[in-house]
């Protein structure tokens, strides 16, 4: 196992508000994880500063053994929780930018997971619907032959056949010696697949454990403890 994302008393504030304060997480190879917390409490900053869409305000923060910048931005895959594509372009159009774009875009995997839905390449992203505009940037993003994959609500706002696809694309198609960190509230609709769960509350990590030693430890699915913990 290698170390793929570290973050030393890991701080981010905008003004008098603090999305991060001094987090101190390590996360491995070889494992899909969910990053889990309810609304505001640290997810999506803790994403943007892996994939160096934002800087830290204190602390330190290491990519694939790399401060965040091109090089490290090389080896991570990023999935918004909105699509930042053009609506005007035809999915091939997408697909061939992503080749030239990503020197590890499997090219051939996109096309084949494209056909598996029945997505014409010939058609113009705007005239798909949400769930095939979902499907479309997942398989755009597991195409890539990357170290890291981090997924921002991936199977938000999609129906439950869509959802077990989703999650069968996750499965199936990343490097196993890279990791896939999921940020979701639809903690039970992933939890079966995951290795790993990170709670984060309030900008500060509280629990970081493997889904096997949760369920020894407390009797409880990830879903139950997460309502527990969190409960209003």
């Amino acid at each position: 196992m290698s170390v793929l994302l570290q973050c030393m008393n890991l701080t981010k504030t905008y003004g008098q508000v603090t999305a991060l304060d001094h987090v101190n997480l390590t996360v491995e190879s070889g494992k899909l994880i969910g990053l889990l917390g309810p609304n505001g409490s640290g997810k999506t900053t803790l994403i943007k500063l892996a994939c160096g869409l934002l800087t830290p305000t204190e602390g330190d923060i290491r990519v694939v053994g790399k401060a965040p910048g091109p090089e490290s931005k090389a080896e991570v895959a990023f999935l918004p929780d909105n699509s930042y594509l053009n609506t005007w372009m035809t999915v091939r159009q997408i697909v061939s930018m992503f080749t030239e774009f990503y020197a590890d875009f499997r090219e051939e995997l996109a096309y084949e997971m494209l056909t598996q839905l029945g997505i014409s390449p010939d058609k113009k992203l705007k005239t798909l619907s949400k769930g095939n505009k979902e499907k479309v940037c997942l398989i755009l993003v597991m195409s890539r032959n990357a170290k890291l994959y981090v997924l921002d609500e991936p199977i938000a706002g999609v129906d439950p056949a869509t959802r077990d696809y989703i999650m069968s694309v996750i499965i199936n198609n990343y490097n196993p010696d890279a990791s896939v960190l999921i940020s979701t509230h639809l903690i039970s609709d992933i939890e079966q697949v995951l290795d790993e769960v990170i709670f984060i509350q309030n900008g500060q990590i509280t629990l970081q454990k493997a889904v096997d030693e949760i369920r020894a430890e407390n009797g409880k699915s990830v879903d139950e403890l997460f309502r527990e913990v969190f409960k209003w």
